[in-house]
């Protein structure tokens, strides 16, 4: 298959002509979303074995976010938190799943329930955009209730709530998704379906475009021409898997498939472009030195995501380093530019004065926290624990400065991202004052947002004889 060519060597991303300018309509807004896709899985981010040219060129002509950070690290509570602006204690969807993930005997606490779905009636973007007058198309994984078009969404494509798809070759095996011509891939297609809703949505008035390819989840799978062009290309030693490499690159491609729609639909310059992941990426596929281990994990690796905006003559040509923002920012964000002044609960804060100034003081000061009372298996090296990717823990992010509180045993650990980005060195001995400080502020969100964090001991666990 061609490579798309919505993007020509040398030429603007969209057309010179501003609309914004002349547009009294509010913006289309089109929010992409990769699945388990990490900070530098992109060629423009670090890779030198994939290959992302289409999302690189969005990087060089939009607003890139140094220090993004999903709502949580693995994919349904990510989602949550981006959908409804909340942290993980106000919609309770915590991990993918049942909490108590891994071997009983191996966990020392009892987990917290985890709601595996959103409840009905909560805040949820589309269905604010839609109530605001927007279109609202989703296209590919939703993972947070049974069915988008309960939650604001027109039409709906490809979405439920599965985590994963079956196969990334037809048949599918999903009951929101017709199966194509044999040999057709999941990826061109759902491409393909985004590209075509943009192309036929009513000028008339904005419509909001939720692209969340499941695209580069597992099963790992890509067409075999790709594949053999990776096998015949020199790896390194973070990236070296040359079927998820091509996954990689067909993701790329109908990405550019979406930008390219996008370009010729007339509207480009009064639509916005969102370009995000949902969490890092899986460690035992893709390394994401020299961030700290991956997915599932409150590491930089498991947490830190891609983030770029972009609207031509607007949001553009601009690197954002040392503010730290989070995926729930994006809300109040796209609630501003579509001009709702709706009064919701939001843990996000909007990004428009960063944007448009690239600096905020009050968003460089914030602390960002995250909460986990679970469980989740498959530990590694990096996570100095082959059993789990996390325990049970509580994380506060300030400026440089981030805190993890082991509720096992109580353990603290604390490490300063501008020194120690790789969070090697554990300085929470030589910093006391600085614990006591982000420890008060994790302890008093806690309490707002009504965390649990008062555990259980599990009757199961068998400590090993070395403890």
């Amino acid at each position: 298959m061609k490579t798309s060519h919505w993007l020509c060597s040398g030429l603007a991303l969209f057309s010179s002509a501003s609309l914004y300018a002349q547009c009294n309509q509010p913006p289309n807004i089109v929010l992409i979303n990769i699945d388990d896709l990490g900070w530098t899985d992109l060629s423009g981010n670090g890779s030198k074995y994939y290959e992302t040219p289409n999302i690189d060129r969005l990087k060089t002509q939009g607003i890139w976010f140094q220090k993004a950070y999903a709502g949580a690290s693995n994919s349904a509570p990510s989602r949550a938190c981006m959908l409804t602006g909340m942290n993980t204690p106000r919609h309770g969807i915590y991990t993918v799943g049942n909490p108590d993930r891994g071997k009983k005997e191996l966990r020392k606490l009892i987990s917290y329930p985890n709601r595996e779905e959103l409840p009905e009636g909560i805040q949820i973007l589309p269905q604010v955009l839609k109530q605001a007058g927007y279109q609202t198309f989703h296209v590919g994984k939703w993972h947070v209730t049974q069915n988008p078009c309960d939650c604001g969404i027109d039409i709906n494509i490809a979405g439920n709530h599965a985590g994963n798809p079956s196969t990334y070759f037809t048949p599918y095996h999903n009951k929101d998704l017709t199966d194509g011509p044999q040999g057709e891939f999941l990826t061109d297609r759902l491409g393909d379906e985004a590209a075509r809703l943009i192309r036929k949505a009513d000028s008339s008035k904005p419509f909001f475009l939720y692209y969340a390819t499941y695209a580069v989840h597992t099963p790992i799978q890509a067409p075999e021409e790709v594949i053999e062009k990776y096998r015949k290309k020199q790896t390194t030693p973070a990236h070296s898997d040359p079927v998820y490499a091509a996954l990689v690159e067909v993701m790329d491609r109908n990405v550019g498939k979406v930008l390219q729609a996008i370009s010729e639909s007339g509207q480009a310059d009064n639509t916005i472009i969102i370009f995000t992941t949902d969490n890092g990426g899986v460690y035992d596929i893709s390394r994401q030195w020299p961030l700290r281990a991956g997915k599932g994990a409150f590491y930089e690796g498991g947490i830190r995501v891609p983030l770029i905006i972009y609207q031509p003559h607007r949001f553009e040509k601009k690197n954002i380093m040392d503010v730290a923002v989070s995926q729930m920012d994006l809300f109040p964000t796209i609630m501003d530019w579509a001009g709702i002044s709706d009064q919701l609960l939001l843990d996000g804060k909007s990004l428009m004065t960063l944007l448009e100034n690239g600096t905020d003081p009050e968003l460089e000061k914030r602390p960002l926290y995250w909460h986990f009372p679970a469980y989740l298996e498959g530990g590694n090296k990096e996570t100095m624990d082959m059993d789990f990717r996390t325990r049970p823990v509580s994380v506060i992010l300030k400026e440089d400065w981030k805190l993890i509180e082991n509720y096992e045993d109580g353990r603290i650990e604390l490490y300063n991202l501008k020194t120690d980005l790789s969070e090697k060195q554990d300085i929470s001995r030589s910093y006391p004052q600085k614990v006591k400080e982000l420890k008060t502020l994790l302890d008093n969100w806690k309490k707002e947002t009504h965390a649990p964090c008062h555990f259980e001991k599990n009757p199961y666990y068998q400590p090993s004889p070395e403890k």
